[in-house]
């Protein structure tokens, strides 16, 4: 024992010679640094602009000039219910509203000083006598509620102070908890406010409907693009940061209505160039994709490169995009041609994109355009590619369906290259002065029409045309049911006020009765204007004068198993009946609808 207590001795000795020997040299291992205390002490952008007064809460004027007016006048409710998205202002105003029911040096407007130490503690989120907040995530249970019920019943520290609870995510208290808490939002004691913020006020109504009627709710709008970047703009301002327009403009609209997202994402933008914002950096933190990715994707598609989108894909994943995000952009786009092609300028292009946008519309029509837009949107509106788990195959799939939007043709095409006729919507009736038949809804010829034109003139000159037409409408006898509907349709004066469209699908027959006409039409609110007497006397008149004596005209639901007068028929049976009717008429499209499958888009 003694060995053992003299070799500790001895090992001590030599230890603190090892220590008197390296005086006066810094004792530590090699790797020891003096940090610069300011190194670690920033604050982020949305908390050291977080506002201090009423005034200064963005898009919510509805909201902070309520409760300031309800503070300098006296009435201030015991309980609020702030509900609204996320980053819009709910804790903000709420501290707010606690500054200025406790602060000593507050206005006669209602408004805090914002400075004192009461303002500085409650502001900063600090430990506060009488403002309490409670995160509702973490404490949603019926003890929670309990422990809170027996603080709320102590008085104020201060004089004329109040005491303020604040419970953020309020919806993910339980039920038990709410009625824990029932009984004193009812009936509280003396100058106790409850604010309850939430972001899913409905599961608050699922959980504790009676607690709504004991709350005044407030509905916080999201913040505008414009009101964002004036924000944005005033924060750089103050930081000394320069930034262009179009970088605050993307950084607002991928914000989504909350300003906490937005200084968020500023920060970044910052911490990763030192203060050197441009778009290009912006597009960097955000991963968004680049407008070159787009515009080569609409010149494949303009050049009919439909295999090289596998490999456009195959890229975008290899650069390390994320498909759902280049999704997003891919609509953004859409958009902004189709907004391009009707005369409009987007706001969000700069000039390169903006022009090579201009120069790929002359391959897309506006038409085409809206049936892009709306193949992508229909992805969107079911949340599919998000949820896929191969979302690059249905990304594809999406592609090359855009891709072939060009083999879409138009009913007048198909029939005028089976050397069919063309519906009657479209049968030219006028001769222009260039020889080229004219519709008569329009001033000038179509492209569609003017291609058409050539077969019609082929067959039967225009002048012939006209002399027919005359002379059918001077001979009363020349025409049957169903020619003196079509014409009746087209040209009459007699038809009722925006029944000509549906009138066309009709489906004309002679009745075994004499004299008897059976019109044929898709049920709905169409068929029962029809129905009325003054309507029904009308149509018989007209058709009187094209056939050989007037008829007597019978209406009836098309199909088999018609519904009811009360039921609503979809537009897809519309499209079918409509289909029909063309059939019908040209018996060759049935044909071409079989061998092609073909479908009715407008």
């Amino acid at each position: 024992m003694l060995r053992v207590a003299w070799g500790i001795f001895l090992l001590l000795v030599r230890r603190l010679d090892r220590l008197r020997a390296t005086s006066g040299r810094r004792v530590g291992p090699p790797y020891h640094r003096t940090w610069n205390p300011n190194t670690l002490s920033h604050t982020a952008l949305a908390r050291k602009y977080r506002p201090r007064r009423f005034a200064d809460v963005a898009t919510q004027k509805h909201v902070s000039e309520t409760l300031r007016r309800a503070t300098s006048d006296g009435r201030v409710g015991h309980a609020y219910l702030f509900s609204g998205p996320r980053g819009v202002g709910k804790t903000t105003l709420a501290r707010i509203l606690a500054m200025a029911l406790n602060c000593s040096a507050r206005e006669e407007s209602g408004e805090p000083c914002g400075e004192c130490e009461t303002c500085s503690r409650i502001w900063s989120g600090q430990t506060a006598l009488d403002v309490i907040e409670i995160d509702a995530a973490s404490n949603r249970g019926v003890d929670d509620a309990r422990q809170l019920r027996e603080r709320a019943m102590y008085a104020p520290s201060q004089k004329d102070g109040f005491k303020v609870f604040i419970v953020d995510e309020a919806h993910m208290l339980t039920r038990e908890a709410w009625n824990a808490l029932l009984k004193i939002l009812e009936e509280p004691p003396p100058r106790v406010i409850f604010v309850f913020a939430t972001t899913e006020p409905q599961k608050v109504q699922q959980t504790a409907a009676p607690v709504l009627s004991r709350c005044q709710r407030f509905d916080f709008r999201r913040i505008g693009t414009s009101d964002i970047m004036d924000r944005l703009a005033i924060v750089l301002e103050q930081e000394g940061l320069p930034a262009p327009e179009d970088a605050l403009r993307t950084i607002a609209r991928k914000a989504d209505g909350g300003m906490r997202d937005a200084l968020s994402l500023l920060d970044q933008v910052i911490a990763l160039t030192g203060g050197e914002i441009s778009q290009e950096s912006v597009r960097q933190v955000l991963g968004l994709v680049d407008n070159e990715r787009y515009v080569e994707l609409l010149d494949m598609w303009a050049e009919g490169k439909h295999g090289e989108i596998f490999e456009f894909v195959e890229r975008l994943l290899d650069e390390g995009y994320d498909l759902v995000e280049f999704y997003h952009g891919l609509v953004d786009s859409l958009r902004a041609l189709l907004r391009l092609s009707l005369g409009g300028t987007p706001p969000d292009l700069d000039t390169d994109t903006l022009e090579a946008f201009r120069a790929g519309l002359a391959s897309f029509s506006p038409a085409d355009l809206t049936r892009m837009l709306a193949l992508a949107s229909d992805v969107e509106s079911s949340g599919s590619l998000r949820r896929s788990p191969n979302p690059q195959v249905m990304l594809e799939m999406l592609l090359l369906r855009i891709s072939y939007v060009d083999r879409t043709v138009k009913l007048e095409e198909l029939l005028a290259g089976l050397g069919g006729t063309p519906p009657p919507e479209v049968v030219p009736r006028r001769p222009s002065s260039g020889g080229v038949l004219a519709d008569d809804s329009s001033s000038g010829p179509s492209t569609d029409t003017q291609e058409v034109a050539p077969r019609m003139t082929e067959e039967v000159p225009a002048p012939e045309m006209e002399e027919e037409t005359s002379a059918q409408k001077q001979m009363p006898g020349a025409l049957g049911a169903a020619e003196a509907w079509a014409l009746l349709v087209e040209e009459g004066a007699d038809v009722p006020s925006g029944m000509r469209p549906f009138l066309r699908a009709a489906t004309v027959s002679d009745s075994e009765s004499e004299g008897v006409v059976v019109i044929e039409l898709p049920a709905g609110p169409g068929l029962e204007r029809l129905e009325d007497p003054s309507a029904r006397r009308a149509l018989q008149k007209a058709l009187g004068k094209l056939m050989h004596a007037e008829p007597e005209i019978v209406f009836q639901a098309s199909g088999d198993g018609a519904p009811a007068r009360s039921e609503r028929i979809s537009p897809e049976t519309v499209q079918k009946d409509r289909m029909k009717g063309l059939i019908k008429r040209e018996p060759r499209l049935q044909h071409a609808v079989d061998e092609l499958d073909l479908e009715l888009l407008d």
